[in-house]
């Protein structure tokens, strides 16, 4: 399984911090209503304790949906939102998985 890990730092001019998180939780509700994505990819956001750095893992089970899932209106428009409140400075990094648990 591939996995995406996108990090960026809040950006102060980018509107409240509470909007965002709506957005993100938008975003997730969008995927978990896609008839044909439901269930087959994993999103994670989180935040750092302190401080403004973000966090976002995603975790696509198989290159179909990840595929699918970059032609969606919705993800086109949550990567650009994703860029604004980065300050244009956001992170994509491809992980290789070395080893897991039972539960990964």
């Amino acid at each position: 399984m591939k996995r995406f890990l996108i990090q960026y730092t809040f950006h102060p001019d980018s509107g409240l911090v509470e909007d965002w998180h709506r957005q993100v939780a938008a975003f997730i509700a969008s995927l978990d209503s896609d008839p044909v994505l439901r269930g087959r990819i994993a999103y994670h956001c989180m935040k750092a304790i302190e401080g403004q750095n973000y966090y976002h893992l995603a975790e696509p089970r198989d290159d179909e949906a990840a595929k699918l899932l970059s032609q969606r209106d919705y993800f086109k428009r949550y990567t650009d939102d994703i860029k604004r409140v980065g300050g244009g400075v956001v992170s994509v990094i491809p992980l290789e998985t070395i080893a897991e648990t039972s539960a990964g």
